[in-house]
């Protein structure tokens, strides 16, 4: 397994990591039991996959019992970053509510250490920025948990370039988390990866694969089941999929003269935007994992990249990447 930085100075990790999210929540596919995932999971460690990435909210709470579960007599191997700050409530799941208020953190870290049932948190994110506290006041808090020993290194997630400079300045930031891939690009445009690389921050990409999308795995709204969240997401609606469905096409044609799967170059062209870029695909099947991290392997030329660039350029997806609601959580 090839291994990057978390920044020039940060630690090391493998060059992919694994989402953990649909293994419990918002997929339809999350109805995996906690054995399955467990043994997806210890497949990727196996293979020397280390960094993992869960989150209280998903579930909510049981992702992170799961993971603690999955890593347990393992902890050498892995290195775990999970987030707080959306909360969700164990009688409404719909419920959603951003908190970034200094008791808060010191809470939400505690919690989520008994969960995982390990002592120190590896990377803690904010999950998303809370709008109503100073960034200034979370981080300072979060900076708190380093000086105990219950947390490692610090990142935010979908955090605005302003932001982002300004919590760095109250505490090193080691990673920034944020949805990027071949349809979600809006980070070269807004600040966020130049942000990073002027403060060699690290980039970890969620969602690298849009959502299972660009895997050419979805050829029709109907193949979501009834339960997946992702009937209620703008890119999956009406003539947006179709829009999307002909760039997944193409992405594919390249993919077949390259010889790997659509998946496997979409991760692959993440890889070569920034050295201290971790893209986490997430999975419920041993098989895609497998596939996912045979992307380390594929070896893109600069008239590869042209190519993909011309046939999945910025903003060439069709609909948001969120709803409204989720649209104004963002980069804030």
């Amino acid at each position: 397994m090839k291994t990057r930085t978390l920044g020039p100075k940060g630690p090391s990790v493998s060059a992919l990591g694994l989402g953990c999210m649909g293994f419990s929540d918002f997929y339809a596919s999350s109805a995996a039991n906690d054995e399955e995932a467990i043994a997806v999971i210890q497949r990727g460690l196996d293979a020397g996959l280390t960094f993992l990435d869960t989150a209280d909210m998903y579930g909510p709470f049981k992702n992170e019992v799961m993971v603690g579960k999955a890593i347990a007599g393992r902890r050498k191997d892995v290195f775990v970053a999970t987030k707080f700050g959306i909360q969700r409530s164990a009688d409404n799941a719909n419920s959603r509510s951003i908190n970034g208020t200094p008791a808060y953190v010191a809470t939400a870290c505690d919690a989520s250490l008994k969960r995982l049932n390990i002592d120190t948190i590896d990377l803690y994110y904010q999950h998303r920025v809370d709008q109503q506290t100073p960034i200034e006041e979370t981080v300072g808090a979060m900076a708190r948990l380093v000086q105990a020993g219950k947390v490692r290194y610090l990142g935010l997630s979908e955090a605005s370039a302003a932001t982002i400079r300004r919590a760095h300045k109250v505490h090193p930031i080691t990673a920034v988390q944020t949805e990027y891939s071949l349809w979600s690009r809006d980070v070269e445009d807004d600040d966020v990866l130049r942000c990073c690389r002027e403060l060699g921050i690290a980039f970890v990409a969620y969602s690298p694969l849009g959502r299972g999308f660009l895997t050419g795995r979805y050829r029709r709204f109907e193949d979501l089941q009834a339960n997946d969240y992702r009937r209620h997401s703008p890119r999956f609606q009406g003539e947006n999929f179709a829009r999307n469905l002909a760039v997944v096409d193409k992405v594919g044609e390249i993919a077949r003269e390259k010889r790997c799967t659509p998946a496997q170059l979409a991760l692959a062209w993440l890889l070569m935007q920034y050295e201290y870029l971790v893209p986490i695909p997430g999975t419920t099947s041993a098989e895609r994992l497998t596939e996912n991290l045979g992307a380390i392997r594929v070896e893109l030329s600069l008239s590869d990249l042209k190519r993909i660039d011309a046939v999945a350029p910025r903003g060439v997806a069709a609909g948001g990447r969120y709803d409204d609601a989720g649209m104004k959580l963002v980069h804030a």
